[in-house]
């Protein structure tokens, strides 16, 4: 008799609750900084897996795109975080007083090539010093600067870049810029040959895949902010020492011009140089920022001219979110 009272009441309970609403994800928009690929795995994983919905958030990813300027849709409000690819950019936008801050890096190193022919005999960044390099025009003012300072090249070697492979490939001594998780796998696939100097071996501090955000959203709602940082960080891990096919099955509905060949090569690059996973981030956890390295990296930029010294770095970023450790106990 008392097994049925209170199997009934317990039914009673169970009907309560499934009567109730269940509770509603935060509806978070965010904008990566070119179509899907590889180097967005660890986003992708994170919705593929269930990541961020366990930290109680919905996510509406927007692709970029040559001709979308994700800081802007950010600053404007149609974006609640966005991807910026290198340090400059919010270090832009504290010049420029837009109250936009860096709130993890998910590179430790700026993914960022120079690509040579093997046959050329370029041996590394300082004998590529006085030659014709193809460049993109943003560059100008960003890595380019870098090369300027460490290693004496002048604007006079700079050629137009149009992201297209075809003059490389038809001309035995051209150099230009690439991702080391790309173009140089498509210039072997095309027949090529390429030497491929990565700048943050040489010494490039800059960050890479940044998470930004407004101000006013750190403000208001800062725990939304840790648990999208720590969904995409624990992403991040899951795509890089789990398995991808989830992460890569969703980049392949996005961006159909992903192969699967491309895709294990990009990711099997971030892990063997470390891109993701390196430097501070073995104790700190994927996603470290800290302060001295944002200063070295000011430092020797202001020294260039591009940023005042008396501008406020500071600003740019916050470590708040990141350096706690999430994911290291998945870490290899």
């Amino acid at each position: 008799m008392r097994y049925d009272i209170f199997g009934r009441a317990w039914l009673v309970l169970l009907a309560l609750v499934a009567s109730q609403p269940a509770w509603a994800l935060d509806h978070v928009v965010f904008g990566t900084d070119w179509r899907a690929e590889a180097e967005h795995g660890g986003y992708y994983e994170a919705i593929a897996q269930g990541i961020y919905a366990r930290h109680g958030i919905e996510v509406d990813l927007r692709q970029g795109g040559p001709q979308i300027n994700q800081t802007q849709l950010l600053a404007a409000g149609r974006l609640d975080f966005a991807i910026v690819s290198n340090s400059f950019l919010p270090l832009n936008a504290v010049q420029q007083k837009i109250p936009l801050v860096a709130v993890g890096a998910l590179f430790q190193k700026d993914p960022t090539v120079l690509i040579a022919h093997r046959g050329a005999g370029y041996k590394d960044l300082a004998s590529l010093k006085g030659k014709p390099i193809m460049i993109g025009g943003d560059t100008r003012v960003g890595w380019w600067l870098f090369l300027k300072a460490k290693f004496g090249y002048t604007d006079a070697q700079i050629r137009p870049y149009t992201f297209n492979l075809a003059p490389f490939l038809t001309n035995s001594e051209a150099i230009q810029q690439g991702y080391l998780t790309s173009e140089p796998f498509l210039i072997r696939q095309a027949g090529g040959d390429p030497r491929v100097f990565l700048l943050a071996d040489a010494g490039y501090a800059s960050y890479g895949s940044l998470i930004e955000t407004s101000a006013k959203l750190i403000h208001d709602n800062p725990d939304l902010v840790k648990r999208f940082v720590d969904a995409s960080i624990e992403g991040w891990y899951a795509y890089l020492y789990g398995d991808p096919a989830p992460a890569n099955a969703l980049i392949k509905r996005g961006n159909p011009e992903q192969t699967h060949a491309l895709l294990a090569y990009a990711r099997a690059t971030m892990i063997s140089h470390g891109i993701v996973d390196s430097g501070d981030s073995k104790k700190l956890g994927i996603g470290a920022m800290t302060d001295a390295r944002w200063h070295a990296f000011f430092t020797v930029m202001s020294k260039q001219g591009l940023y005042p010294a008396s501008l406020d770095y500071r600003q740019a970023y916050t470590p708040r979110f990141v350096d706690r450790g999430v994911g290291l106990k998945a870490q290899r």
